[in-house]
């Protein structure tokens, strides 16, 4: 009996858009393999040859893309079949059209990239043979055939996503993973008791992102649309002690979408419902304090279908990340507002970050952090000399250099007077000398910065300003990442360093001398922009659009 994969879902959509890119590479890279390891009892005595797989691919433009790969997969296994056996037609190929059947009854679909019904009905052909299987048939070898030249599209459209350059022009800079879909495909025919989902080269949060993408799509055939919540009697808020129709309405929402369990029907604010929405809420980036405002009620009444869409849209930014990370390492991601520290691929701690403004974003990419700096002076860089402090100066003077504890030096790093200086013939962009801000509790990056070189001028590092991480929307730095937690992620980071002592950080944090400490280890920095995903509980949360990135990539993947 066929072994049916229900895990992938909802990817059609995806496939077309990445097709109509055009002219797209395949992700696979040719690899030498050693091929001892097939047997020839594991295969049908019948082999096929060079010249049927020439005529094919001569015969199927679609798969000429991938022509020289499949001669490849076919010439280091000695031509032997790898979708057919002695006993017919395997069991991996009915997982393979199964998991592309999903795909298509998922309902969100923009038409054939993969040519499914063919391959079904080729594979139908010859699993009603079973063990009887013609082998000299014709259509066996037209089915194998088919079978490996779906199999490379798929992965390469699936599992790898738009090209680089697509990435690049949506403004994501961290390198677009390979794939070897050769070495998948071997996996999987070696290993039928796996299913396919099990050798994905895929990161496991697009696996969780696609069984939630799944649950959804229940909940849709269920109920394809709900009436709108509204607040009765001009009120702007509910909570605990009130009674409305409006609140058994969001009890019924809250239960369809799992963060209710109990069944309850009534119009009175219950503390059950109050741990409901707070989870709600949390998972929502909202403020988890149990308030009903039209915030939420907004967040409810949005059809299901839009936060599907929010699903898809992340998880084909996933297809572009390292299938696993299995060293340790920072994620910043950008519409969460939070910092997450790695280690050995799991998740030690989290803490607040802001990030920049919409007008100031800050860059999606990745680099190796190689530097904590203690005690930094603070470069104040064009754009704001000559916004502000160029203009402050002009307005009151040296003094407001002193105010800001600031001072202008030259490139060797001597001081210059500020009063040698015609400021009314400066901007920023063409002042040639340095104004930075000296060390201290006053100093714009606080009292430690943490710096992964890169040609965007952005880093991590303390701030003086800490009332902002109690903001819900934290985006309002010019583009560099501000930490609410600085101390415990320079003990984090120089833990393995025994000389590094806590008191030793704090000597340094307050030493009003800067003082440069390079890693002896290098740790991958992440700058990410994932507007949902599954938390470390298992839990999915959705964020706005703080960039507008997910517009644009809407656009591309699905058109108007």
């Amino acid at each position: 009996m066929i072994k049916r994969t229900y895990y992938s879902l909802l990817l059609v959509v995806l496939l077309a858009a990445a097709c109509r890119q055009g002219g797209k590479k395949p992700v696979s890279e040719a690899v030498n393999r050693d091929t001892t390891h097939y047997a020839k009892q594991e295969y049908i005595a019948q082999t096929l040859d060079s010249s049927q797989v020439g005529a094919f691919l001569a015969q199927h433009a679609e798969f000429a893309p991938y022509g020289e790969l499949i001669r490849e997969f076919y010439d280091k296994r000695g031509y032997h079949y790898a979708w057919i056996d002695e006993h017919g037609v395997t069991e991996q190929a009915g997982g393979f059209l199964n998991m592309m059947r999903s795909d298509e009854e998922s309902g969100i679909t923009q038409g054939g990239l993969l040519d499914k019904s063919r391959a079904q009905a080729l594979y139908d052909s010859l699993a009603t043979q079973g063990d009887s299987l013609n082998r000299n048939d014709t259509i066996v070898p037209i089915t194998e055939l088919t079978l490996t030249g779906q199999f490379f599209v798929y992965a390469n459209q699936v599992w790898g996503g738009m090209t680089s350059d697509s990435a690049k022009d949506l403004e994501w800079f961290i390198p677009r993973k390979k794939i070897d879909v050769e070495s998948v495909l071997n996996a999987v025919i070696a290993n039928p008791k796996k299913g396919i989902t099990e050798e994905e080269p895929v990161n496991r949060q697009y696996k969780l992102l696609r069984d939630e993408l799944q649950k959804m799509a229940v909940i849709v055939k269920e109920h394809p649309a709900w009436d709108s919540l509204r607040m009765e009697d001009k009120k702007k808020t509910y909570q605990k002690g009130d009674s409305s129709t409006v609140i058994a309405g969001v009890k019924k929402r809250l239960q369809l979408l799992g963060d209710m369990q109990d069944k309850d029907s009534s119009t009175q604010y219950t503390p059950v419902l109050d741990s409901a929405l707070r989870s709600y809420q949390a998972r929502m980036g909202h403020k988890p304090d149990g308030v009903i405002r039209p915030q939420t009620l907004a967040a409810l009444n949005r059809p299901l279908q839009h936060y599907m869409h929010q699903l898809l849209l992340n998880m084909e930014r996933l297809r572009w990340v390292p299938v696993e990370v299995s060293t340790d390492y920072i994620l910043v991601n950008i519409p969460e507002f939070r910092m997450h520290a790695y280690e050995d691929g799991q998740l030690a701690w989290s803490c607040n970050v802001v990030v920049g403004t919409p007008g100031a974003s800050t860059v999606i990419f990745s680099r190796d952090m190689k530097y904590v700096v203690f005690s930094p002076y603070w470069n104040v860089p064009p754009g704001i000399l000559g916004n502000e402090v160029i203009p402050g100066i002009r307005r009151s003077g040296a003094s407001y250099l002193a105010r800001h504890n600031m001072e202008v030096v030259g490139a060797s790093g001597k001081a210059i007077s500020p009063g040698s200086i015609n400021w009314s013939k400066y901007s920023g962009r063409n002042f040639p000398y340095i104004v930075r801000q000296k060390p201290g509790g006053s100093n714009s990056l606080g009292r430690v910065k943490f710096l992964f070189p890169n040609e965007y001028n952005i880093y991590l590092h303390d701030t003086p300003s800490k009332g902002l991480f109690n903001e819900t929307r934290r985006s309002f730095s010019h583009g560099c990442i501000r930490v609410a937690e600085p101390k415990h992620l320079a003990q984090w980071v120089l833990r393995k360093d025994s000389t590094w002592t806590e008191a030793k950080i704090d000597a340094a944090m307050n030493a009003g001398k800067e003082k440069y400490v390079t890693l002896k280890n290098k740790l991958p920095v992440f700058i990410g922009y994932f507007t949902a995903w599954v938390n470390s509980e298992g839990k999915l949360n959705f964020r706005d659009d703080v960039y507008g990135h997910d517009a644009k990539l809407a656009k591309l993947l699905f058109g108007k």
